[in-house]
């Protein structure tokens, strides 16, 4: 009876196990080990593919291990035929952990792991009954194989996420991708054979300091690899790592002794972060080279994208100030010589093409000091935002004839005193004017062009800049090309006047948001402060304009002073910068109420955790600084049908404010190849590693992918 009564106790809380982990199997236990297997979700739902996980526990001193296991050891080996309504089942591996016991080195994981899998249905419709056998291997100083039977099933019913989905997520994090999540880039490869070692060299960089670089190397059956030798440098953001290969001798295929054809995977491991390169070994001389098998896109059609971005970045808002100097100058060489209207426009277009080599060059030496890099990061510095207020503001008193100012005579009259062309040196600064102010924007193929650029090294950096100078120029050089575009023109009268003051205006209106984008970044107290200074210099300057020609002559050097006085005013208002909390002025002009209060802090670790709640995230990075950004919300996020759906119950909108530097967002869109914005990606259970919205948004795209993130939901209920 007392056996009785014990056996029915066990029984019984066994059941009550079960059926508090309803998405668990039994745990299967050894004196080493224990393994079940789990679900993220309570039931099957509609969804054809689901996730689930092989869960390992080991005692101290206990592994398993890796899919390539290395000298030696085999991984967990499952088997599913005896399953139910199943098509297909991947498993995935985490990073391991490099165990090395007397010479010999071998891969695998200790004390809890879990292998994530992705499971498909035969029938979408049907419960799923998985059924199997997991064959493994468990080590420490002697080694055991263990064979370990697991079940589990999953009914019909709504999806709903299990008490496992945070512990799958948390593993499927370090699961190797192309490493942008983490911030890390395998950037070249190659082998080299001396005659006595064969050794894999590779160049890695990452956006923080590495601590621990290692390297796994996967080949052909019968070789090995070593622990590597690692050489850091650039502030511990670059990393050399040389592995020796070992057992070439035994291949005897063609090309025998060789690993010239073969298939690679290269594995680089910094603690949590991980990065993984799948490459084919092909023979050049002496050396072999790792190459990408096609995945990687070829320089020449990044070039051209460069281009093609860089001349719509004409038409992007944050040029048309400088375009609006340029249009008067093109009406002003009405009826003129065809010599002078190709001699300006060529030198407008060196001016755009030298300003973006000086921004090369300042990326490129912002990248070797291991600094934060990107597209219109010169925005975010006060410094910046006041010179070009202090600047547009000038050019704006010259329009209205309030000065007039002869550069020197080698930037004024470059070609005077051989072609008589007066002030080329004018229309030189105008295209580095126009480069400045188109920083804050991007354009379609723009992010793409910059984001394979400053993730590379300097001559990638340089060639690519080059070709986004050349497309901003090309309309510059297509009118020096064909002059005939500007001469042709009426002969300039009195309505030119009238022009030049409604573009002084349009100058004008782009100093005030040069201002309100300073306030962020140093507080209203002291942006306004700057304002006041840069009123009272163009005040001054009318002034001079009123008065005699002494007086004059004395305006531009007042102000000059006041100028320098706006320089100086972050440091003496000493004013508090605005949070990065999602306010009402980063949300552009008209959007809803609605919009508004839906915006929540944008936390890059909540994203996954949210997910695997059944939610879908979209996140916007934006800035004050970005044009771009504010037209995307004012013509898309703002309109009724994209308000509904980013508010769901099941969607969390947030928001990423890069209007002062921020290193988490910076190392976000670094992970994501993106060093310019704006930049927005959706997340859900349809899309766990996201999709990423191109740079101007269309109400379409916007509402495809937060219903094809959140399984169709949100599209149908926009509707």
């Amino acid at each position: 009876m007392l056996c009785l009564a014990a056996a029915a106790f066990a029984g019984e809380s066994a059941m009550a196990g079960l059926s508090s982990e309803s998405a668990a199997s039994p745990w299967q236990e050894t004196d080493q080990t224990a393994l079940r297997l789990i679900s993220a979700t309570e039931t099957a739902g509609g969804a054809e593919t689901l996730r689930l996980g092989l869960h390992f526990k080991m005692k101290p001193g206990w592994k398993i291990y890796w899919r390539s296991p290395g000298d030696a050891g085999f991984p967990p080996e499952p088997d599913w035929s005896a399953s139910r309504n199943l098509k297909t089942a991947v498993v995935h591996w985490p990073a391991p952990s490099r165990f090395s016991v007397l010479g010999l080195e071998t891969l695998g994981y200790e004390d809890e792991v879990v292998l994530p899998m992705t499971v498909t249905r035969q029938d979408p419709v049907k419960p799923l009954e998985m059924s199997g056998i997991v064959r493994y291997l468990t080590c420490k100083e002697i080694c055991i194989p263990y064979s370990a039977d697991v079940a589990l099933a999953l009914p019909e019913g709504s999806i709903k996420p299990s008490k496992f989905a945070h512990l799958i997520d948390r593993f499927q994090a370090n699961v190797p991708g192309d490493g942008r999540r983490h911030g890390l880039m395998i950037e070249a490869a190659e082998t080299t054979d001396d005659g006595k070692d064969t050794v894999v060299r590779v160049s890695a960089a990452a956006d923080l300091p590495f601590a621990a670089p290692d390297l796994y190397v996967e080949g052909p059956p019968g070789i090995s690899f070593s622990r590597p030798a690692v050489r850091l440098s650039g502030n511990a953001r670059k990393a050399q790592l040389q592995v020796k290969v070992y057992g070439l001798k035994e291949l005897t295929d063609p090309p025998a002794g060789s690993l010239a054809g073969r298939p690679l995977v290269l594995t680089l491991v910094d603690g949590n972060r991980v990065a993984e390169r799948r490459l084919v070994a092909t023979a050049a001389g002496a050396a072999v080279r790792l190459d990408g098998g096609g995945a990687a896109q070829p320089i020449v059609l990044i070039l051209a994208l460069a281009v093609l971005g860089g001349l719509i970045l004409n038409l992007m808002p944050c040029v048309l100030p400088v375009l609006s100097i340029k249009l008067l100058g093109v009406v002003g060489h009405g009826g003129g010589e065809s010599r002078i209207v190709r001699q300006s426009f060529v030198a407008s277009a060196a001016g755009i093409l030298f300003a973006f080599a000086v921004l090369a060059a300042a990326l490129i030496g912002l990248k070797a000091a291991g600094m934060t890099i990107g597209w219109g990061i010169q925005f975010q510095q006060p410094l910046f935002l006041i010179a070009m207020t202090l600047v547009v503001v000038a050019f704006a008193c010259n329009l209205w004839g309030f000065f007039e100012v002869r550069l020197p005579a080698w930037a004024a009259d470059w070609g005077e005193r051989s072609s008589h062309v007066h002030g080329l040196g004018g229309h030189f600064l105008q295209g580095t004017l126009a480069t400045l102010l188109a920083t804050p924007c991007s354009a379609p193929f723009l992010g793409t062009a910059i984001g394979f650029a400053l993730a590379r090294g300097a001559p990638e950096i340089t060639a690519v800049f080059a070709a986004l100078g050349l497309g901003l120029a090309l309309p510059y050089l297509a009118v020096a090309a064909f002059p005939a575009l500007a001469t042709r023109l009426p002969r300039p009268g009195q309505w030119m006047a009238t022009l030049r003051k409604l573009l002084g205006v349009a100058l004008a209106a782009t100093g005030v948001w040069l201002l309100s984008v300073l306030a962020i970044s140093i507080g209203p107290a002291a942006a306004a402060a700057v304002g006041a200074l840069t009123a009272a210099g163009a005040g001054l300057l009318y002034l001079g304009h009123r008065r005699p020609v002494t007086a004059r002559r004395r305006a531009p050097i007042w102000f000059g002073a006041m100028a320098i006085a706006a320089l100086l005013v972050p440091g003496w208002v000493g004013g508090q910068p605005a949070g990065n909390a999602p306010t009402a002025g980063i949300i552009a002009a008209g959007s809803s109420q609605m919009l508004e209060r839906l915006w929540t802090r944008f936390d890059e670790n909540a994203i996954p955790v949210l997910v695997a709640q059944g939610k879908t995230v979209f996140v916007d990075v934006t800035a004050e600084w970005c044009l771009t950004c504010k037209v995307n919300k004012t013509l898309v996020l703002s309109r009724d049908t994209v308000v509904a759906a980013l508010g769901r119950p099941d969607v969390v909108v947030m928001q990423a404010d890069w209007t002062r530097p921020d290193a988490a967002i910076s190392a976000y869109l670094a992970r994501h190849q993106r060093y310019g914005i704006p930049f927005n990606a959706v997340y859900g259970p349809g899309a766990t590693a996201g999709m990423v919205l191109p740079e101007l948004l269309t109400e379409q795209a916007v509402l495809d992918a937060v219903g094809r993130a959140g399984g169709g939901t949100a599209k149908a209920a926009a509707r």
